[in-house]
């Protein structure tokens, strides 16, 4: 396979972060699938890798955590159906933890939503922040072992719990019917936050404005493998917190938060894929064992 130019990369990756699927960017491009995919999967590890040690010792007074729907091979009411199907088929859940001030996404975690990913995911956070935190999240029972296990008393947590109601019958809707929220009670859990803070609108803001096909409410794009859905959403979140300009705050949120201070082009991940294809070379040249 003829490797691909710079300009070439990133062109592609800037589709892909803007909601184009793969096979759109196959016409669009002229190029195979797999070479689209390839860049994918290679955009996705350096991207999960500088996230992980870049979003670090980040000061913040607010953390808003949601989780966001999407399915790998298929759905899960259709996976005892589906031939071939994989182990980890079906539902995948991405916890997502957002900093309300800078809008940073300052920890990801892709997976299943059990106590097990639950604790995971906030061994994760709490290994991320400097500070003490006010902490908001929804009723989710997968929270409340998670946290303490992860804090301790070292925290202030508020668990908001909507209350749901059968829509609003207004004639006949030709889409698939939804309980509407009528309301939200707070839940004291853990120290002393304030209420008036306690609400996850910025977090739920950023989900509804995400990109990504695979994580829409009705999506029409889906990744086989689960791998690659955790790819894809690495990719999306570097993009997210140090490509793209947050509408209110006028530049990105890494550069909100004092993680940078230039605004990042894709070109600039590419860049990092360039050095880590660099490192690969040197490690094999030497016979040392190959990080990535």
């Amino acid at each position: 396979m003829n490797k691909l130019d710079k300009k070439t990369r990133s062109q592609i990756l800037d589709m892909l972060c803007e909601g184009q699927s793969i096979r759109g960017i196959t016409r669009v491009m002229g190029m195979s699938k797999n070479t689209i995919a390839k860049l994918l999967v290679d955009a996705g590890k350096v991207c999960a890798e500088y996230h992980d040690q870049t979003i670090r010792g980040i000061h913040t007074s607010r953390i808003q955590c949601d989780e966001i729907w999407s399915f790998a091979y298929s759905k899960e009411k259709n996976v005892k159906d589906a031939e071939s199907a994989l182990e980890w088929a079906g539902d995948t859940w991405t916890w997502t933890a957002l900093d309300v001030d800078s809008k940073l996404i300052v920890s990801y975690l892709v997976g299943g939503r059990d106590a097990e990913y639950g604790a995971a995911f906030m061994e994760d956070l709490v290994s991320r922040i400097a500070n003490r935190i006010q902490l908001t999240t929804d009723g989710h029972k997968a929270y409340l072992e998670a946290v303490e296990a992860a804090f301790g008393a070292d925290i202030d947590y508020t668990m908001l719990v909507k209350i749901y109601g059968p829509p609003p019958k207004h004639g006949v809707s030709v889409r698939p019917s939804f309980d509407e929220c009528i309301g939200a009670k707070k839940i004291l859990i853990i120290g002393n936050p304030d209420q008036t803070f306690a609400n996850k609108s910025s977090v739920e803001r950023q989900s509804l404005t995400m990109h990504m096909r695979r994580s829409k409410r009705f999506p029409n794009a889906f990744s086989k493998k689960v791998e690659n859905h955790a790819y894809a959403v690495a990719l999306h979140f570097m993009h997210y917190n140090f490509v793209r300009i947050h509408k209110s705050l006028r530049m990105t949120p890494a550069m909100a938060a004092g993680i940078t201070d230039k605004l990042w082009e894709v070109s600039d991940i590419v860049a990092l894929i360039e050095a880590n294809e660099a490192r690969r070379a040197t490690l094999s040249r030497s016979g040392a064992p190959n990080a990535m």
